[in-house]
Parts: C-alpha cells; structure tokens; sequence
C-alpha cells in the first residue's frame, strides 16, 4: 500500500519488510534501519558474515518504483496504523527498488498474532537472572515428547538453567504458535515464551536464504534475547562452526522412544529391536487429515489436542483450490464444474473467478505488476478467510508470479490446505480462442504488459496437478480435479 500524506508517502511493507522492521523496532536486531547497498552486498555472499558484522543478514526493504525517490516513507502495518518513519539515505536498485536509512518509531506496533508475547528484546532480558544459564529453543513447530526429552535433557546438563521458548510465526496468522503453547504444561513451571516472525529472505521478492543463513538468524536473534544456549525445532540449521554463533549450540542427536522403558532417550543408548522413531511432519499430517487420533508416545494430550482443534479431518478442513494459467486457458471453465462438483458433495463453496473479482474486490487496479501482485494477495486473503471457517474457495486467476503464488499458498496454509492446479494449456491455443479478443488487441499494442505476449508467465513448479485444456475435454479435466480431492481426502469417496 502507498499513498501521500502530508507530503510524505506511507507505504506498507511485504511480509519479508514487516518481518525485518518488527525485528528492528523490538531492538532484536541492534541496527539503526535498513542496510546501504553496500553493507547489504557484504552480508549477501555465501559463507559467514564478514567479522565484526553487527547483524548475519541484509536487512533491506522493496518499494514500488514510485517511491524511488521518495526522502521520506511512514511504514504502516497492514491496517494502516503507522509503525516507524523512514528517513532515506540511499535508493538502489537490485532487481527491485531497494530503501535504506534509519528509522524512528512511530507507535508501538499493534497488528500481528500473538501480539501480547511479541516482547521486545529489552523485556526479555531484564526479566531473567543473568548469573543463570539460558536456554532458547527456536522452534516453528509442535513440540512432540522428542523435543520435550531433549529439552529436559539439556536443562540438566546445564545445571541451574532456565528456558525461553521462541516461537517463528507468521504476523498476519497463527502458524504453530497456538500448538506450541500448548505444550506449556509439559515444561518447567517459569519456562517463559517469545513471540517472533523471523524473515527467510533480505526483502520481499528476493530468493530465500539457505537453511544455515537461517539457523545462523535465529542463533543472533536468541543472543539478543539474551539467551546463553540454543536449541533449533525446525527454523533452519547451525553452521558447523561453533565460533560462527554468539551462543552455544546444544547438540541435535538423534533420539528415538525406547518401547521397552517407554521413554524417549538418544538413539546410541537404545538397541534398534526396541528403538521407534519418532514420526515426520507428513506422517503427522496424514493422520490428521485422516482423522486419525495422534498416540500417546508421540505427542501429549494437550499437543495432540491442540493440533487436531488446527488441523482438522480433511472432509472439514478448509480448502484453497488455486487454478493458475493464461487467459483462454479454460481454467474458470474447469473451475466452475469442480466447484459445482464441490457443492454437490455437501461442502460450502465460494467461486473467486479472476474476472469477477477484478470487477469487485480489485475495481480500480491496474495491470501493473503491483497491482497484479495486489490483486492476487487480496484474492488470497479472501480464500485464506474462507478457508479458515472450514469452507472450499475456488480461486480462478492467471496469478502470473511464482513469489505471489507462494505468498497465497503461505496464507491458506496457515488456516487451511492449498491444492494448486496449473492449467498449461500452450499459448499458441489460448491465442486462437481469444474469446474476449484480449490476445489481438495485446498483439497490436493496444493492451501493455499482457501475459504471454508482453508480460511474463511464469509456470508453476509446485502444482499439485497439472491440465492441458487442448489434449482433454472440459468433462475430464473436472473428473481429475475431483478425482485427486476424493484422492487427498478434502471430499468424501
């Protein structure tokens, strides 16, 4: 979002920018703002951070081309309330425009889940007793009796510890928060818990960093907290260097539930006939999509609960059916018939036609790429409701980019499923339908940036079905849309 107010531009950062302000404004990250081109290409090279580097990361923030030249940005969270102002020292452009400067806040932030135990750095340390060791455990997901045992395990080898749990979870969505809190009762009574979102990226729109680059992240950000020891559940990787990290690492041994004591120890202490491993994230998810109740040597009650209060049985779960592909495709043809297909079923079912959709929600938006990207986040955000009140939305847009198509899948999952169905239909025939005459005019220049003649389309790697509307009828492709949702349990057989 950007807009002039006062003669300054306020401007809404992607989920990469807000994660990397909530980390600056919570003194967590102890620079003054966002990094010069220069600092930021420093930190961006493979391997560890330069030494002396204050933070392991760039920390940079994408703008739209409008704001190039703005001296002065308010960064406002999602609903519009203010969070920090900006006062730009540098404009640079790396694949995108890119801001730099520091930064005053402006209120204390408000938006985002959990927001009661997103402490600020300061708060976290000035409660605990620094003669103490601290134990952080980082952690993304559900903490299973695995985790458990090996947190106790290295509380007692430190000896007088106490333990802070930080939770990595989207601002805008409960992600694990919610189950890994509920693994409260299961830890020492004064265990404290952490709120965070931690970014996987420099800036919105730029690749990912590795796993290592990730651990190495969350290992900084414990030792701002003040943590003295750390423990990973899922959020990236150490490097295998300890001298790279400002804590110790507590060391990820393998651990496996002794069936016989029935109790969870390392792996070298228990012989492999009575040894059972603990199960992975897909197995997890099979039984409750399934409906399936967790065992007991698993997980805890509470965990287990809280998980399939989250996660329900598939046949009640809520869906995002994400159809992508160029127009004249046939993707909203097909996406209709599935959606009657849905209904039939007995499930509620909401059809957002691409077309219909820019008529209503996104009136108003051009085909720019910011709109385009504006449009299928809002598409998303509707879906992603949708599905969180257990329903099916049937989603119909070219949605051309890959990092927007990510971005919806990242919303509905964090309150439902997403399915992504890519209609590749070649363009060659797309054009020869041309039902709306969009391909003609495009072709004379009459539409700018149009997908597949002067705009890029960029197909996805991730779909979980693939049509070809020209090899197949209209009949068939809705038959192995619903084949695969009666397949994946989101139907009834």
């Amino acid at each position: 979002m950007t807009q002039p107010t006062g003669g300054r531009a306020v401007f809404t950062p992607g989920p990469q920018g807000l994660a990397h302000l909530e980390l600056l404004l919570s003194g967590v990250c102890p620079l003054p703002g966002f990094m010069a081109q220069a600092e930021a290409a420093e930190l961006d090279r493979p391997g560890p951070p330069p030494a002396g580097a204050a933070w392991p990361v760039p920390v940079t923030l994408t703008v739209p081309e409008t704001l190039a030249d703005v001296r002065e940005l308010v960064l406002a969270d999602p609903e519009g309330a203010p969070l920090a102002e900006l006062t730009v020292t540098e404009s640079f452009r790396d694949g995108t425009v890119r801001l730099a400067g520091p930064i005053r806040p402006a209120a204390p932030p408000a938006y985002g889940s959990h927001r009661s135990l997103r402490a600020t750095a300061a708060d976290v340390r000035s409660a605990r007793d620094e003669r103490r060791p601290l134990l952080a455990v980082v952690t993304d997901r559900p903490l299973h009796h695995r985790a458990l045992a090996q947190i106790r395990a290295a509380l007692t080898t430190l000896g007088d510890a106490d333990l802070l749990v930080l939770v990595d979870t989207p601002l805008d969505g409960e992600g694990a928060a919610t189950v890994v809190l509920a693994a409260r009762p299961c830890l020492p009574e004064h265990t404290r818990f952490a709120v965070l979102t931690l970014p996987t990226a420099p800036a919105d729109g730029a690749p990912e960093w590795s796993a290592e680059r990730r651990g190495l992240l969350a290992a900084h950000v414990a030792a701002a907290y003040g943590a003295t020891h750390l423990m990973l559940e899922g959020v990236g990787e150490l490097p295998g260097t300890a001298a790279e990290l400002p804590v110790k690492p507590v060391a990820a041994t393998e651990w496996v539930y002794d069936t016989v004591h029935e109790r969870w120890r390392p792996a070298d202490e228990v012989p492999p006939a009575q040894a059972r491993p603990e199960w992975d994230t897909a197995a997890v998810d099979e039984a409750l999509a399934q409906g399936t109740p967790l065992p007991a040597w698993l997980t805890p009650q509470p965990v287990a609960a809280a998980l399939a209060r989250t996660r329900p049985a598939r046949t009640r779960r809520g869906l995002v059916l994400f159809f992508t592909g160029l127009s004249g495709s046939g993707k909203s043809t097909v996406a209709r018939g599935v959606a009657e297909q849905i209904r039939q079923a007995g499930r509620t079912v909401t059809l957002l036609d691409g077309d219909v959709v820019r008529r209503l929600l996104s009136a108003g938006l051009t085909f720019s790429r910011a709109d385009r990207d504006l449009n299928i986040r809002r598409i998303g955000y509707v879906a992603a409701e949708i599905a969180r009140h257990g329903g099916v939305a049937v989603c119909a847009p070219i949605a051309p980019y890959a990092a927007t198509r990510a971005e919806v899948r990242r919303m509905a999952e964090e309150t439902g499923d997403f399915f992504l169905v890519y209609v590749a239909t070649p363009l060659e025939v797309c054009e020869a339908r041309d039902r709306k005459g969009l391909y003609a005019k495009a072709r004379a220049g009459e539409i700018p940036a149009f997908t597949g003649i002067s705009d890029p389309y960029e197909p996805p790697e991730d779909a979980d079905l693939v049509l070809d509307t020209s090899t197949e009828s209209e009949e068939e492709s809705v038959a192995r849309v619903v084949a695969a949702l009666r397949a994946g349990g989101w139907l009834p057989r």
